[in-house]
């Protein structure tokens, strides 16, 4: 793994919690985007070399709505980035962790994603990310 790639956060009302965050960062949100396969809209906020993503479920079915009625408001992922997210997978099983999906799926801005079940990693989320590759027009 070679950093933190962001720290995902679950919010009932993105549009609240985008001001909440400009106001905190002093910076505006630089992407929105809606994640129709895990029905949730996200926002990535920069400082520095950190990003936050604020997560707002689109469905009652969406594991960000699930979380929030579960926990509430507040941290719901930590993602790592890393260079061959088939690999690490694979290492991360021979090693005993339950991962969430086997094969990578798209994710939001521009990653492909795979999640480690929170049961083996201490009750953390854990997401791995990779940039996906740029689709050719």
């Amino acid at each position: 793994m070679q950093k933190i790639e962001h720290i995902g956060i679950a919010v009932k009302d993105l549009k609240v919690a985008n001001l909440l965050f400009e106001k905190l960062l002093g910076t505006a949100s630089y992407k929105e985007e809606e994640v129709l396969s895990e029905g949730v809209k996200t926002s990535f906020f920069k400082t520095g070399p950190n990003k936050i993503e604020l997560l707002e479920a689109t469905t009652a079915e969406s594991p960000i709505a699930k979380f929030i009625e579960k926990k509430g408001e507040g941290v719901h992922h930590i993602a790592f980035a890393v260079d061959d997210i088939v690999a690490e997978i694979a290492r991360l099983k021979q090693e005993g962790f339950t991962v969430l999906n086997d094969t990578p799926k798209k994710g939001a801005d521009n990653k492909l994603v795979a999640f480690l079940h929170p049961k083996g990693t201490n009750g953390v989320l854990i997401e791995l990310c990779q940039d996906a590759p740029r689709e050719v027009e």
